[in-house]
């Protein structure tokens, strides 16, 4: 190995969580203020998942004050990000949530796919129609 990849890998976050667009997450990110250092808790729907490696990063968008959509943009191997929480998964057949951009309010909403206890997505029943 050289010199750049041994730099990389001692940098790379052990244990990430799997996060997938149309995810809700909770962030903590450490925050400088002058001398002071806080955490700042960041959720809302995950809208993207780009790169990888140490170049891996997602945006999480969420519905601030006034209606105003925020959008922040994270790196998963970034010293300043604490703890990625995953809240809920939901049902998306998109990899790029865009289209959230223009909606508000109930359209925004995601089909949230339900869960069992271990943690595996449960099928929906599929129900068949007999002709009568």
């Amino acid at each position: 190995m050289n010199l750049v990849e041994t730099v990389i890998n001692e940098n790379l976050k052990k244990s990430v969580p799997e996060i997938r667009p149309g995810d809700r997450v909770r962030v903590h990110v450490r925050i400088v203020e002058g001398d002071r250092e806080r955490i700042q808790v960041f959720q809302g729907v995950v809208m993207r998942k780009r790169g990888g490696g140490i170049k891996q990063n997602f945006t999480v968008r969420r519905i601030g004050a006034h209606g105003v959509g925020v959008e922040r943009t994270f790196f998963i191997h970034s010293p300043r990000l604490e703890k990625i929480e995953v809240i809920s998964h939901a049902h998306v057949r998109r990899a790029q949530l865009y289209y959230l951009r223009g909606r508000t309010g109930k359209a925004a909403r995601l089909r949230e796919k339900r869960m069992d206890t271990k943690g595996e997505t449960t099928p929906e029943p599929e129900t068949t129609e007999t002709q009568e």
